[in-house]
């Protein structure tokens, strides 16, 4: 009994010095892991991001911490709002950095936000996960060492919706996107992806004001133009109104269909599925996709109470690479942790077979051309997509021998 308790007693007394000698290992700025997550609280993205981006991080980071007991009680999340506003989204970055030691940034849905923000973190040497920021100028003109592109980019949407769509007999267009970074990107990358596939953009593509609620000379104009496929590259709300206006005005009765560039789940929720009936578009990931999604996803709407975009679920994805990374590296430092990123393999329950490219940063991974559902197709709340393809990750995001990085 006596040997049996000492046993017993070493061994509690061995796994508690191996676990003591192991967080000292670890170097942690003011022992602590912070991750900032600067979003849209209270404008046109906050439902496909906003307060569920940050509870999103906050799942990655009690996971990653009950992963690995070394960093129990050493990860914490910081959320803001950036206002989609690029000098806010700046300052917000700077502040979170200086002022509450944050040691990475992730979300940075508006992608003029994400540009500034990766700028203020370049300069600090921050690493930066942005999700909901589509420009492919991060990993072009404006790529940084120190900035990773997770789960989408403009590339990509048009190269699976663009491609898609023409291919199915939408081969005239007139689109629509809005005056920013994001909309101006995803208007060159879908024209492209159009000119490419024999398609044609029968006038000059317009610009809109953002955010916006009235599209109704975008839609007479449509109308006059009579292509096959009304494009509208708008997002979040302005999405929303454009497509409630496209179906007010009936333009699908006068046989001119909806090209969307980019589209979440909370955007076909707000109108209901019968007003996207038949629209195709491309997304890295949604709840229902297989047995593993919607695992995460059911614990997701447990802590939240809704079902994630897929937006969310890549904040989730993304702050866990970030995470194990850092644990990897042993520290929290930049250099470190983006060394311990660049060429990392992975596969989780949202980014499948994915790779992170050391020369551009971009995360590749498999991604989808889905068609929303009718609602009569639906075979429960939430129920939205029916899978056309799936693109692979090595054809689904710009190559690199186009690529414009230098870092």
């Amino acid at each position: 009994m006596q040997k049996k308790l000492l046993t017993a007693l070493v061994s509690t007394v061995a796994l508690a010095t191996v676990t003591g000698a192991l967080a000292q290992s670890v170097r942690l700025t003011d022992n602590v892991v912070r991750v900032g997550v600067p979003t849209d609280l209270s404008g046109v993205y906050s439902e496909l991001s906003g307060q569920g981006s940050v509870r999103a991080a906050q799942l990655a980071a009690q996971d990653f911490m009950a992963a690995n007991p070394s960093f129990r009680n050493k990860v914490q999340v910081v959320g803001v709002d950036h206002q989609n506003k690029a000098d806010v989204a700046s300052n917000k970055a700077a502040e979170m950095i200086d002022r509450q030691n944050v040691d990475m940034l992730v979300d940075l849905p508006t992608s003029s936000a994400a540009l500034a923000a990766s700028e203020v973190a370049k300069r600090k040497k921050i690493p930066v996960m942005v999700v909901t920021g589509g420009t492919t100028a991060l990993t072009n003109e404006s790529c940084s060492k120190y900035t990773f592109h997770y789960a989408y980019d403009n590339y990509m949407l048009a190269n699976g919706t663009g491609t898609a769509v023409t291919k199915r007999g939408g081969n005239s267009w007139y689109i629509i996107y809005p005056n920013y970074a994001f909309g101006q990107d995803l208007n060159r990358q879908m024209t492209a992806a159009i000119r490419e596939n024999k398609g044609r953009v029968v006038t000059n593509s317009d610009a809109t004001p953002f955010p916006n609620t009235d599209f109704s000379s975008y839609l007479l104009k449509a109308q006059s133009l009579k292509p096959k496929v009304f494009g509208t590259m708008q997002a979040g709300a302005d999405l929303v109104n454009v497509v409630k206006q496209y179906n007010e005005f009936g333009l699908r009765q006068q046989g001119i269909g909806l090209g969307i560039g980019l589209l979440f789940e909370t955007d076909v929720a707000a109108l209901g599925q019968d007003a996207f009936a038949g629209a195709l578009a491309t997304v890295p990931w949604y709840w229902n996709l297989d047995q593993r999604a919607r695992t995460w996803a059911a614990k997701f709407e447990r802590s939240f109470g809704k079902k994630p975009t897929w937006a969310q679920a890549g904040v989730y994805s993304a702050t866990m690479t970030y995470l194990n990374a850092v644990a990897r590296a042993r520290s929290d430092g930049g250099d470190a942790v983006v060394k311990a990123l660049e060429g990392h393999r992975f596969s989780d329950f949202y980014a499948r077979s994915a790779y992170i490219r050391p020369q551009d940063h971009r995360v590749i991974l498999d991604v989808y051309t889905v068609q929303v559902k009718p609602r009569s197709q639906a075979r429960e709340a939430g129920d939205i997509f029916t899978k056309i393809a799936t693109i692979p990750a090595a054809r689904a995001f710009q190559p690199l021998s186009e690529s414009k990085c230098k870092f």
